[in-house]
């Protein structure tokens, strides 16, 4: 079974009903909403054509919303496009309304006051580097550096950071309601700079009444600096490596992806890596063998998920793509360490009871080679800590909220099952969840598998129990309980 998760980019080429079951039957568990394209109704409508069909199989499919952010952009010029040369002067003007060749307008009225002679700015994701010679009013005075066509509406990076545009546009507090209203898993900020972006955006998220998980997008070098704050203040974080390798520049961001990765990790937050991961995919039917290392790779690094961006949303092959990155997850996972670290330590200690039966059942589970791990879960907390640990045995997570089911298909080597509805009695409860994973056919009788529920039952965020049973076996043989905190 694939561990690692994938997250899909919906847009044009995955639109139709006959795609979309294909790419769910590939393998897709998230699929990515992009709020920088398309209209409210599009993506509901969309929405619900995916939860429909994953519904009609059986499965549970996650929704992750995208805010666009900040519109870091040049304008637009009369005739489309320009050629420049190296050692051409260029201005980029807050006040131009067209472009030609000597100036462009600017979306981004704050530029004038964000950069200083000697800055370096890049632009068309780096393609273009233009030095800042001299700020005149609304007039940034450049000369090009490396030239190339310039064509309208490219995106804007300083190197280094240092650009004031807020992480939250009034256009992504009108799409935190669309994203409330499609009762979205996981909402993405786009361009956060500190944990206080993110605060900001949870407080804007609860006036709303959205529930969803909160991802920040690392793609800003500030972000960088600010990475445990971040984390603090989220439940999540991506990868977003094209802006980020513009910022810092592209030979760091492996190291600063491991990096990213690990902290996530260990501070109990989920990671998404994510940008030109089958970028060729969009044209051919097969990735090229340093895409499937870089896949291979960010399994090998521990991420929960892996996203295909254009591949899905505008590529060619957008099934072709969901099956390649499946494959490759696949095979880089037969080769991942078991590494669950019980070391004692004031920085590992359990923070909860839940983490400490999470932590308890799976070293139960490697040490005693259980098949399979079933996790009674309201919340999903417990999942969630059960996820963090670098382990084989997969975990089921069974569960009646279908709120916590979409959340929950996002964690590393977690598969959530609609389970549980109406159901009172625990011993009830783990009988009928063992025979659930029978008729799923993940167990046999015979094998050992671990249980973890909460009594109270129906209490979140109350798990306080663990068990270990015998498929078949009507004597429970171990039985571990602590009391709720």
């Amino acid at each position: 079974m694939r561990r690692t998760k994938i997250v899909a980019t919906l847009g044009p080429a995955s639109s139709s009903p006959a795609t979309l079951a294909h790419m769910l039957e590939a393998g897709v568990d998230v699929v990515r909403i992009n709020f920088s394209h398309g209209t409210r109704d599009q993506h509901i409508a969309h929405v619900e054509q995916v939860r429909s069909l994953a519904r009609s199989v059986g499965r549970t499919v996650g929704v992750l919303a995208d805010l666009q952010g900040p519109k870091i952009r040049i304008g637009k010029f009369h005739q489309g496009q320009i050629a420049l040369r190296t050692g051409d002067e260029f201005i980029l003007d807050a006040q131009c309304e067209l472009g030609d060749q000597l100036k462009v307008g600017l979306d981004y009225q704050a530029l004038p006051g964000d950069v200083e002679a000697g800055a370096t700015l890049l632009l068309d994701d780096g393609r273009i580097v233009l030095k800042v010679i001299r700020v005149v009013g609304s007039a940034v005075f450049c000369e090009v550096l490396q030239g190339g066509i310039l064509s309208n509406n490219k995106g804007i990076n300083r190197k280094g950071g240092g650009l004031s545009a807020p992480a939250l546009t009034q256009k992504d507090l009108e799409d935190i309601k669309t994203a409330a209203l499609m009762k979205a898993d996981y909402l993405a900020v786009s361009f956060p700079r500190s944990g206080d972006d993110m605060r900001k955006a949870r407080a804007l998220m609860q006036e709303a009444n959205c529930t969803s998980l909160l991802m920040a997008k690392i793609e800003r070098s500030e972000a960088i600096l600010a990475l445990d704050d971040i984390l603090d203040a989220s439940d999540a974080i991506m990868v977003a490596r094209g802006d980020l390798a513009v910022e810092v520049g592209d030979a760091a961001v492996p190291a600063l992806q491991k990096k990213m990765i690990r902290a996530a990790r260990a501070a109990n937050k989920l990671v998404v890596t994510a940008t030109q991961m089958m970028e060729s995919m969009i044209y051919s039917p097969i990735p090229t063998r340093a895409e499937v290392s870089d896949v291979a790779n960010a399994v090998l690094d521990g991420t929960d998920a892996v996203m295909l961006s254009a591949e899905s949303a505008a590529g060619q092959f957008p099934v072709e793509s969901v099956a390649a990155m499946a494959r490759v997850c696949l095979e880089a996972e037969k080769e991942y360490t078991v590494n669950l670290n019980f070391r004692r330590s004031p920085e590992t200690d359990a923070v909860s009871v839940e983490d400490a039966i999470a932590r308890a059942t799976m070293y139960t589970a490697t040490s005693l080679k259980i098949r399979a791990i079933a996790a009674l879960t309201q919340s999903g907390v417990t999942a969630l800590f059960m996820s963090r640990r670098s382990s084989k045995v997969p975990i089921f997570a069974l569960s009646p909220q279908e709120d916590t089911l979409g959340k929950m298909t996002l964690f590393r080597g977690v598969y959530p099952i609609e389970f549980g509805h109406g159901l009172t009695d625990p011993e009830l409860i783990l009988d009928q969840a063992e025979n659930e994973l029978l008729k799923r056919g993940a167990v046999r009788d015979g094998d050992l598998i671990v249980m973890t529920i909460g009594e109270p039952v129906g209490k979140a965020g109350g798990t306080n129990t663990m068990k270990i049973v015998k498929v078949g076996d009507c004597k429970i043989p171990v039985q571990v309980k602590t009391g709720n905190n």
